[in-house]
């Protein structure tokens, strides 16, 4: 089973690994593509107003910018630690065993407009780029990784479970991957689309993926080993599950 996760925009500074090493990060196919977004986001970190712009950043954030621009020199951390926020507080690599973070290790992925796809252990340095941002001078960031990106992923031979943002699955989608959409459900029967705890649902949701000895092939081996989890998940037809959580 792989499943994907999207990035954050915030990540942890610093680190204790080796500088940036692209081609010892998962899928070395993707390395010309990798090469071509760095060096233009090095190069771009030259003119705070076009990062700015570009990027989608204010001047309080030129930090960010300056982050781009030691792209090739500063240190690196685990995908799965260099990543913030909510979706990842709630994964909780940290919390995890020895032999649990060795299962999360073979079966989480990031996606990432910088690198299309990282693994748990590949080593990258902090770093902004989004789904969305253009670079002066390159095609949109779907048109640069889908060709290069979707062959990889339709590759996999294990269950995908796309937990992605629809920016990042559109940069290259899986046929036939499942994905998750979470609805609250009101004590009444009603139901809306959860938003602002979307992100924490699916963390959530990672975390049992990423560490149970179970390994579904399929989505309704899939919705059953939630529902023994204790999830209350639906299967509305093909790859599609919905997670129903209290509102």
């Amino acid at each position: 089973m792989l499943v994907l996760l999207p990035p954050s925009e915030t990540k942890h500074p610093g680190g204790d690994g080796a500088p940036l090493d692209l081609a010892g990060l998962t899928a070395p196919e993707l390395t010309t593509v990798r090469v071509e977004l760095a060096e233009a986001l090095v190069k771009l970190a030259d003119d705070l107003p076009a990062s700015r712009t570009a990027l989608g950043l204010s001047a309080k954030q030129d930090d960010e910018i300056a982050r781009n621009a030691a792209l090739w020199t500063s240190p690196t951390l685990p995908a799965v630690q260099r990543y913030t926020g909510v979706l990842y507080d709630a994964l909780d690599v940290a919390s995890l065993t020895r032999a649990q973070r060795a299962r999360a290790n073979s079966r989480l992925a990031v996606g990432s407009a910088l690198f299309g796809l990282v693994r748990a252990g590949d080593a990258i340095p902090a770093y902004r780029l989004s789904a969305g941002s253009a670079l002066p001078g390159l095609p949109s960031l779907r048109t640069l990784w889908r060709p290069a990106l979707g062959p990889v992923l339709t590759a996999v031979d294990d269950l995908v479970v796309d937990l992605r943002s629809g920016s990042y699955a559109a940069l290259a989608p899986v046929p036939g991957a499942v994905t998750v959409d979470v609805l609250s459900e009101r004590p009444e029967g009603t139901r809306s689309v959860v938003s602002h705890f979307n992100k924490a649902h699916k963390g959530r949701l990672a975390r049992l993926l990423a560490t149970t000895r179970a390994e579904p092939d399929d989505v309704v081996r899939l919705r059953g080993l939630l529902r023994r989890a204790g999830l209350h998940v639906e299967h509305p037809g093909g790859s599609a599950l919905t997670l129903v959580v209290p509102a």
